[in-house]
Order: C-alpha cells, then structure tokens, then sequence
C-alpha cells in the first residue's frame, strides 16, 4: 500500500505543475482557468485536476476542449516532473464551487426573509387566553408547602442520626 502523506504530497505536486504549465498554453479556446484541486489515486496510476473557469458556459466549454487537446502534454510534464515509473492520466473536471456557492447565498437569503416575516407576524400577535394563565396564590402556599416538606426532612434524618447511635 502507498503511504497517505506520499498520496497528498503528489496531489499537491499534480495540481501546482498543471496550474504552471496550463499558462503556457498557447490555445485561444483556453480561458482564465485556476486549477483549484488535485487528487490522485493511491496507486499513483490515475489523477483527476479540478479547475473553474472565469466566464459563461461558451467559454467552460472552449476550456474543456483546449484542455482535453493539451492532456498528452500535460501528463507527459507532470510525468517527468514527478520521476514515477507509470505517468498518471490527467482527467479534468469542472469544479462548480461557485454555483454552489451561490444557491447556498440563495438559500440563506430565502432564509432570512422566512425569518423576519416570522418575526413581523408575531409582532403583533396575542395569547390565545389569559395572558398568566396560572394562578399565582397557589404558587405560594406551594412555596410555604415546600419549606415545611425541606424543615420535615432535615428533621427525619437527625431522627435517624439518632437511632443509629
């Protein structure tokens, strides 16, 4: 089995030579692309390369194809570069971070409207009955029944105290 940190270290090494030579590319399909995420297999043999692109759907797509044609050149450097037997295949996938990023940022404001509508409609609401539903002159013979409940039991353990001696 390969060592997990060797695994993240050549992930980390995919993504930063790919993000380097990705900008000599000379392809005008090619858009202002970041790679953000590299992942490879722990058999070293198969690495997949997140990248976003800075536009519309025309333009994620001349992306993936100017991408697609430089793959044999991209595996071919970051092969050399990593000195391995085997050349990991580089398979490319968008990263919609931002489209989720931003139904979350939806989600939160359909939220917070939720919320204060909430708090607007209750607002102006009233109880339903009285406003002190309880009556207060029985909480406090409660308050004297408990006192006597807490002198009594004080009193039944010295009263047991006392019969054990």
């Amino acid at each position: 089995m390969t060592d997990p940190a060797k695994v993240r270290r050549h992930a980390e090494r995919v993504r930063e030579l790919v993000a380097s030579v990705v900008r000599t590319i000379k392809d005008p399909r090619l858009g202002m692309i970041t790679i953000t995420d590299a992942r490879i297999t722990a058999d070293l043999r198969d690495a997949t390369v997140f990248y976003t692109v800075l536009g519309d759907a025309a333009a994620q797509s001349g992306t993936a194809a100017a991408l697609d044609s430089a793959n044999g050149m991209l595996r071919s450097t970051v092969g050399k570069a990593l000195g391995l037997r085997h050349s990991p295949t580089l398979t490319f996938v968008l990263d919609d971070v931002q489209d989720q990023v931003k139904h979350i940022d939806d989600l939160l404001a359909a939220a917070r409207h939720a919320d204060a509508e909430v708090q607007r409609l209750a607002a102006g609401a009233q109880f339903a009955g009285e406003p002190q539903p309880y009556k207060l002159d029985e909480a406090e013979d409660d308050e004297a029944e408990d006192e006597e409940e807490s002198e009594g039991a004080a009193r039944g353990v010295a009263d047991h105290a006392e019969e054990r001696r």
